[in-house]
């Protein structure tokens, strides 16, 4: 077949196709049979506008110009954080308890009280500490210390020392040990635990079950967590919270950063079966400076107070308020002639921020003036009729006259006492229970109510409203917001047993139920 003929058998074939095509046409507009009918609808977009994170436009190009690091540079990077941090977390063993007449003590009693003076017989704990100096200051938990009557040091080149207790704070849980030794120690570097942010990697040392240098690595979970586990009426609590797997005897070691620097001091965690169970907190790092400087100066914590009742600012607060978001520290109180109070600070007012970084609990607005000391000017800025106002305050220490009763005889869960949840504190009413003063032994007592005997967790026993500052109560440690349920082997189910108990004038021993549901015992002289 010629050319001329395959192009006359192409064009004949176009035309067909065509005619068929204009055919098919003609018959469908004929065809009687409904057609479905297209409905036009808005779209819906789901999802966030926001660009990815990785891209310029979310990230500042930060993850496109730095790449996430191949599996041996990590591998690296851990691994000489491991090697810097690991020799200047040490061992530390601790032997507690009275020696004599322990045991003897013991059989004199029953049940709890005779496991109460067995705990009190020599016996030996463990924790970990963190060396901040050269010269041998280390840094740790209070209650690994607290009880200690010797204590030995091990470094992580099995080197030994006995340490001495230079001072401890109850508020944060922290302790400042001091060992002597002719040669510079390894110490660690501080960091800015400020700068810290979840998601951020962390690595925790220390040495849980006896497992010296134990190194964990895992991610900050969250920031300004407050769980109630220091057992203090002053307690301070803005943890960091870490799933860095953290177990008993990890308590006083380091938790740091990829740099190798030290961002928070290993203290509780929380548990229902005594182990890690993925959350762990730790004291951050720029409260831990602070409280060691003071420790090692002073042998206490110099520690200022604004003198305000506080509580959280929810969205019905905010509201009333006026605030844009829900944010700040609700002020319900101010203690008349103190700090916050001769600076202009009234009741309703919102604390936003101090000295520029914000605060948005009143834990955080706690630690945030717990940094620093009595007589230093923070400025405090607020949240008033409307619009943003700032204060200077001057810091008063609990010692000051304004204070005394407030912080001495009463002392709330806080210095900057927290507020009852339901807004503005109210006055005592007529049908509250009157409180009964025992003179001589610096207590205030008072009849349980029904909301109490189900919040302590017991069926009889009588509250603890206030300790007097320097009684023999205050000395032997109550604390207030207990309640009373034995005295020696006598149970108290009413104040007239408390002042029945009582009359002898030796020593007695007072067994209190605390909030959280567990006992303690107090010697009182």
């Amino acid at each position: 077949m010629n050319r001329t003929s395959l192009l006359l058998a192409g064009i004949g074939c176009t035309v067909v196709g065509l005619l068929g095509g204009i055919l098919f046409m003609l018959v469908m507009e004929d065809d009687p049979s409904p057609r479905p009918v297209t409905q036009v609808v808005d779209r819906v977009e789901l999802g966030s506008d926001q660009p990815p994170v990785g891209t310029a436009e979310a990230d500042s190009g930060m993850l496109r110009e730095d790449p996430l690091p191949s599996p041996p540079v990590l591998n690296n990077l851990f691994r000489r954080v491991a090697d810097r941090v690991t020799p200047t977390v040490v061992f530390i063993q601790v032997r507690t308890g009275a020696p004599e007449q322990a045991e003897e003590g013991a059989r004199e009693f029953e049940g709890d009280m005779r496991d109460f003076f067995r705990r009190r017989m020599p016996r030996r704990s463990v924790g970990s500490g963190v060396l901040i100096s050269a010269d041998g200051h280390i840094v740790t938990n209070n209650h690994v210390v607290e009880q200690a009557r010797e204590i030995q040091v091990t470094l992580a080149d099995k080197r030994q020392f006995d340490a001495r207790v230079v001072g401890r704070d109850a508020s944060t849980d922290l302790a400042v040990l001091k060992v002597d030794s002719a040669e510079r120690l390894p110490a660690i570097r501080l960091g800015d635990s400020g700068a810290v942010d979840v998601g951020d990697w962390v690595v925790a040392v220390g040495n849980p079950f006896r497992l010296t240098s134990t190194v964990t690595a895992g991610i900050v979970s969250a920031l300004g967590r407050q769980v109630n586990i220091i057992d203090n009426s002053f307690r301070l609590e803005d943890f960091i919270q870490t799933d860095a797997a953290i177990n008993p005897g990890n308590s006083g070691g380091a938790l740091v950063n990829l740099n190798g620097e030290l961002v928070g001091v290993n203290t509780a965690i929380a548990t229902e079966t005594g182990s890690y169970e993925g959350y762990g907190f730790a004291v951050p790092s720029n409260l831990v400076e602070r409280v060691a400087e003071d420790l090692i100066a002073y042998g206490e914590v110099q520690r200022g107070f604004l003198g305000v009742s506080i509580a959280d600012v929810n969205a019905d607060r905010a509201r009333q308020l006026g605030l844009s978001e829900i944010q700040g520290v609700y002020v319900a109180g101010v203690r008349e002639d103190g700090a916050a109070d001769d600076a202009g600070l009234e009741p309703g007012d919102v604390v936003l921020a101090v000295n520029g970084s914000t605060v948005d609990a009143p834990n955080a607005l706690q630690s945030a003036v717990a940094r620093y000391r009595p007589g230093e000017r923070i400025r405090v800025t607020v949240w008033r009729d409307g619009r943003e106002q700032a204060y200077t305050v001057r810091l008063m220490g609990r010692d000051d006259p304004a204070y005394e009763g407030w912080l001495g005889n009463a002392a709330p869960p806080s210095a900057e006492r927290p507020a009852p949840e339901d807004d503005e504190p109210s006055p005592p009413s007529s049908s509250e229970p009157a409180i009964t003063e025992l003179e001589e032994w610096g207590l205030g007592v008072r009849s349980l109510e029904g909301s109490e005997r189900r919040a302590f967790g017991v069926d009889a026993g009588v509250y603890v409203a206030f300790v007097e500052k320097d009684s023999p109560a205050a000395r032997a440690g109550v604390p207030r917001d207990v309640v009373l349920t034995r005295v020696d082997d006598a149970p108290i189910a009413a104040v007239e047993d408390v002042q029945s108990a009582l009359r002898s004038a030796g020593p007695v021993l007072l067994r209190v139920q605390r909030r959280d549901g567990t006992s303690a015992f107090y010697e009182v002289k």
